[in-house]
């Protein structure tokens, strides 16, 4: 089972609003998920990002891996991990 680190959309029409999950390769986008290990929402005028770091580390460290979206989200947002590599 391939785990990747997503964006799971929740939110009403045209405001949306993500949870970074860490889920299953296989499973729907906003379907059953691992584990929930922050937010992003995108609407306010700086983009809010927040996450839980050690929790990050931890999955990364397990193998999975992060989607191109979310891992600009880190990059751009402050996580200093192995992401970056």
């Amino acid at each position: 089972m391939a785990v990747r680190i997503r964006l799971a959309r929740g939110g009403r029409k045209k405001r949306p609003f993500y949870r970074i999950v860490v889920a299953s390769s296989e499973a729907p986008r906003d379907g059953r998920f691992i584990e929930g290990i922050g937010t992003y929402n995108p609407l306010p005028e700086t983009p809010e990002v927040k996450f839980n770091a050690e929790r990050l580390e931890y999955w990364l460290q397990q193998g999975a891996k992060p989607t191109e979206t979310v891992k600009s989200l880190i990059r751009k947002h402050g996580a200093q991990t192995a992401a970056e590599a």
